[in-house]
């Protein structure tokens, strides 16, 4: 019997059959599978009560014990017990693809894959199966329900997934379910003092192996959290709807996959593509349109409240401002511009209540059609802004009027907003009933697909702010280019702002889902009424390498550029699409060193970061191409830099000849970084 996904799929080993590590003693291994290279070994069994339950052992070490399996119903009894494995099936896959734009050109999906049918043995003989694909650096698996007579629509209250951890962990996570939706700092705990948990979370066990847990393919159905449950196991906990089931499909269906990346370190997690090979390939056809780039912005100084986005004598979006931008944009070589508050619908109270908000109607003071063509003749796009306030029905209600207006005025990319407190989300139903969902339910899950499918008629890409998670979808709708998703810059204008070590968080935590619209940049260090930023001049140019993103910010102002020309020298060179990444070193919410191939040349690029703590680290240039001379561009913390005084700025620009094999120092102050281009110059 042959299940599930259309890949080119082959006979694989018979089953295992011998008990694995674990397991306890009274769960015999009724089936097994092991990942290409054999290290990752995934066992499922069914207790004396006929609960299911899975396990997952790498190098023989169990990672995962005893798992539970199955799912709570509103409207009929759960599945869980007075279970039987009925037949299994085992396949395997060894394929490369190539992404239209990425972190990688090219992309290995090497698994091999175990089926297990489970049936009730009551009279409802219900049925479900669990596909688990097992790769050399992780597992992922979802719950297929077929087609069936005495299950006809899945009405599930909650999963009763499991995640019982062997070993004590120390935990990096960010708390799910608060009013303030993603935008939290990360937490540093025990595993066994986690609270109620958003993905993905990351996780070093007590013998050094880092696991971080997360979901994958998220389409029609909830975003997974998970709360502790007792000791070092956390369950699934499903976002609440708007409704009594957590979920509503109708059979058949398959749920997200929830994928296990495990590593010997933190760069193996950031160096795996599990994440977007449990995607389905690409369904747009053609995504020539789909272009990456960097963008400036009026944005920056409505964040920090000089500007407005309502209407009046401090509005942002005129068209003398925009103009400014545009001329600055392509002078230097820069192909977007992103406008926000150019729309009616900003005055007066938005937050949470975006009802007035119109996609297609300019302000009196924004030129929209002046400003088009005269960005068209600069060789530059406008970024078009679609704040919701939450209000997603009503956005729904413009899609082709506000498509429709952005093609025709020449945008590429829309920006798109949810801004509202988590759980305040409006849905307008046909018959008029309006109901609150939150960000992150099935509702909008879905909102979400209808938002990229409607922009992919019009050859427009979507960059989400307030968003729902991301869960590797760009490989299936590459116009889903990018997302906030996390604390980002904006904070950094505000009292406490973002410290230190927060990037090097993200990196391990946040990053390991998906691009991030994190606006870099701000060479000024400061936010608003002066207040300083958290960092050095040089961490703020190695984010552009560091924190990956197809749509990558210049946030500062033109005016604060002009005032830091060196600096701001590598944020004009630095591509935002690439051909090659590796993690060259790094430590979860300390330390981080990527460097990044250019997609359209044979220059590398790299970014570290660090926290608080002083550091120096040595690297090998391995990655570079054997041969050839590169002229390393150094832009490096300077001798006396220290985010916590006014030598903040203090950056040394420097060049110096390298090769394949030679070292690299780099020191990084407090609050610092350090950012690099490789500039390949033949032999």
């Amino acid at each position: 019997m042959k299940l599930l996904a259309p890949l080119a799929l082959s006979l694989a080993a018979p089953l295992l059959l011998a008990p694995a590590l674990g397991q306890s003693a009274d769960q015999p291994v009724v089936a097994s599978a092991s990942s290409p290279d054999g290290r990752i070994t995934v066992s499922v069994t069914v207790d004396n009560e006929g609960r299911p339950s899975y396990a997952v052992a790498r190098g023989g070490k169990p990672v995962i014990t005893d798992s539970r399996l199955g799912f709570l119903f509103t409207d009929a009894p759960k599945m869980e017990r007075n279970l039987a494995i009925v037949d299994t099936d085992t396949a395997e896959s060894d394929t490369t693809w190539n992404q239209p734009y990425g972190e990688w050109r090219t992309i290995r999906d090497n698994h091999k894959e175990m089926t297990v049918r489970f049936r009730e043995k009551t009279d409802l003989k219900r049925e479900m199966l669990v596909t688990f694909r097992i790769f050399d650096d992780g597992v992922g698996f979802r719950y297929t329900f077929p087609k069936q007579p005495n299950l006809t629509t899945a009405n599930i209250a909650e999963e009763l997934t499991q995640f019982a951890f062997a070993e004590p962990a120390t935990a990096w996570w960010n708390t799910a379910f608060e009013w303030n939706r993603e935008e939290y700092l990360f937490q540093e705990t025990p595993l066994s003092e986690v609270g109620t948990a958003q993905t993905p979370i990351t996780m070093k066990l007590a013998s050094g192996t880092h696991v971080a847990l997360h979901e994958a393919a998220l389409v029609d159905y909830s975003a997974m959290n998970v709360a502790k449950v007792q000791g070092n196991t956390l369950k699934a906990v499903l976002t609440p709807g708007a409704g009594r089931p957590k979920v509503t499909r109708d059979l058949p269906f398959s749920t997200p996959w929830r994928t296990l990346i495990i590593s010997d370190d933190a760069p193996g997690l950031y160096m795996s593509h599990i994440m977007l090979n449990l995607n389905e390939p690409n369904k747009l056809g053609d995504v020539s349109w789909v272009k990456p780039g960097k963008f400036v912005g009026v944005w920056w100084n409505m964040i920090k409240g000089e500007w407005s986005w309502a209407r009046g004598p401090k509005h942002g979006a005129t068209t003398g401002n925009v103009r400014r931008y545009i001329d600055f944009a392509a002078a230097n070589g820069i192909p977007h511009v992103l406008v926000e508050g150019w729309n009616i619908g900003w005055d007066g109270n938005w937050f949470g209540n975006g009802n007035a908000m119109d996609f297609a109607r300019p302000t009196e003071d924004f030129d929209a059609s002046g400003l088009a063509a005269y960005a068209r003749s600069k060789g530059v796009s406008l970024v078009g802004h679609h704040e919701t306030g939450g209000s997603a029905s009503h956005y729904e209600s413009q899609f082709d009027r506000a498509f429709a207006f952005s093609r025709d005025h020449g945008q590429k990319i829309i920006k798109t907003g949810y801004v509202t407190d988590a759980g305040q989300i409006e849905r307008v139903d046909p018959d008029g009933t309006r109901l609150r969902e939150w960000h992150e339910g099935q509702w909008m899950s879905n909102h979400h697909l209808r938002v990229i499918k409607a922009a992919a008629k019009y050859k427009l890409s979507i960059d989400t702010h307030e968003p729902i998670k991301d869960t590797g979808l760009r490989r299936t709708y590459p116009n889903w280019m990018s997302r906030e998703g996390a604390r980002g810059m904006e904070y950094n204008a505000w009292p406490g702002g973002n410290p230190p070590e927060h990037v090097a968080n993200l990196v391990f935590t946040r990053m390991l889902s998906g691009p991030m619209d994190y606006t870099p940049g701000v060479l000024s260090l400061t936010g608003s009424e002066g207040r300083p930023i958290n960092s050095t001049i040089a961490k703020q140019l190695a984010l552009y390498v560091v924190l990956y993103s197809p749509v990558q910010m210049a946030a500062d102002t033109p005016e604060n550029y002009a005032r830091y020309p060196g600096p701001f020298k590598f944020i004009r060179d630095v591509p935002a699409d690439w051909a090659d990444t590796r993690v060259l070193n790094g430590e979860v919410g300390d330390y981080a060193t990527i460097v990044r191939k250019d997609r359209h040349s044979e220059d590398w690029y790299l970014g570290s970061v660090g926290d608080e703590i002083a550091r120096t680290t040595t690297v090998k240039l391995d990655f570079l191409s054997p041969g050839k001379t590169y002229t390393a561009e150094i832009y490096r913390d300077g001798p006396d830099a220290d985010y916590r005084t006014d030598k903040r700025h203090s950056i040394v620009i420097e060049k110096r000849q390298v090769r394949k094999g030679d070292s690299m120092t780099l020191a990084l102050a407090p609050g610092g970084g350090q950012a690099v281009r490789f500039v390949a110059s033949g032999k």
